[in-house]
């Protein structure tokens, strides 16, 4: 099967690229074309993932269309952006009909969670990788961003942290677990569904606002550095699943939602009095870990107040061997 055959069969025939709001044309010509209503801006973030980095070389193809797709959209979410749609950029070592379905069916599960038409890509042969670029709405000057947040607002979550880097050992083979453990990390690793309804409620409530990919610690550094701050996280405030905690013991579920990866759970800046209105909505299980204060960088503290900063905070990529 050639490149436009593959295309035309799995990918623009899938439910997902069938159009939608927002779409004036999508997958057939050379560009897509997005319409945006007067006084909107256009929110634009890429993503890529490789086999045996972000995930394993041999696993479930309808499990990876889904988290592809979600993992890159989380960063509408963070921006609090409405999703429009989303290009797909796929490099394949062959072409397996089973496994080009699959991917498809799992990319067009995601794309109906997230109200979100596939409107292009490419596709080329060699290594593993996928490149999400996603698409979205957002109005002009309300977008959320990193840089905002001021010495006494809240720091929040929005759900419990950790359940991906709990996974990972369960996804690696490494271990195994009763299915009332598994079952619950294994969802939130393969199939994270990003907060755009969260994001959409928090702009003009939020200071600050990012989706933690990178581990609650490492992430929160960011929007520290950004808007000149120092943010204090308190360990017994940070939320972990009983099942995490079943699974990993408290303390390493604990490190788990501190510096583990693949959360894609907002974290957000808040004034004080925001906060009830926020949570009485029910959009998700908003949590208090600790607060914006003058000064730089994040501090995790224990019960006591006592500073308790790991020296390692999180994922990153090319880190520097010492």
């Amino acid at each position: 099967m050639g490149e436009f055959e593959l295309i035309n069969h799995y990918f623009a025939a899938a439910p997902c690229a069938q159009g939608g709001e927002g779409v004036a044309l999508g997958i057939g010509d050379d560009c897509a074309l997005l319409s945006l209503p007067p006084g909107e801006q256009l929110a634009v973030s890429t993503d890529t993932l490789v086999a045996g980095v972000h995930f394993p070389a041999v696993c479930d193809p309808c499990l990876l269309g889904q988290r592809s797709l979600a993992v890159a959209a989380s960063d509408l979410a963070a921006m609090g952006a409405h999703a429009i749609g989303f290009t797909l950029a796929i490099t394949l070592p062959d072409v397996g009909p089973d496994w080009l379905q699959a991917y498809a069916d799992g990319l067009s599960r995601m794309a109906h969670r997230c109200r979100m038409s596939l409107i292009g890509g490419d596709t080329t042969r060699g290594p593993l990788s996928i490149t999400v670029t996603v698409f979205g709405r957002v109005p002009a000057g309300e977008a959320l961003r990193r840089s905002g947040a001021r010495p006494g607002d809240l720091l929040c979550v929005g759900g419990s942290l950790g359940k991906a880097a709990g996974a990972l050992p369960l996804v690696l083979g490494e271990r195994e677990a009763p299915a009332e453990l598994a079952e619950p990390l294994l969802a939130h690793y393969w199939s994270p569904m990003p907060q755009l309804n969260l994001g959409q409620l928090l702009r003009g409530r939020a200071t600050a606002a990012l989706d933690i990919s990178d581990g609650l610690l490492a992430d929160c550094g960011h929007i520290a550095k950004a808007s000149g701050v120092a943010l204090e996280v308190n360990l017994a405030q940070v939320p972990v699943s009983p099942a995490l905690e079943a699974f990993l013991g408290l303390e390493a579920a604990q490190m788990a939602a501190l510096t583990g990866g693949d959360d894609y759970v907002l974290a957000f800046t808040l004034p004080p009095e925001a906060l009830a209105a926020v949570q009485a909505t029910g959009l998700a299980d908003v949590h208090v870990v600790g607060r914006v204060l003058a000064g730089q960088g994040v501090a995790l503290r224990d019960p006591q107040g006592h500073d308790i900063t790991p020296v390692q905070r999180g994922y990153q990529h090319f880190r520097e061997t010492p």
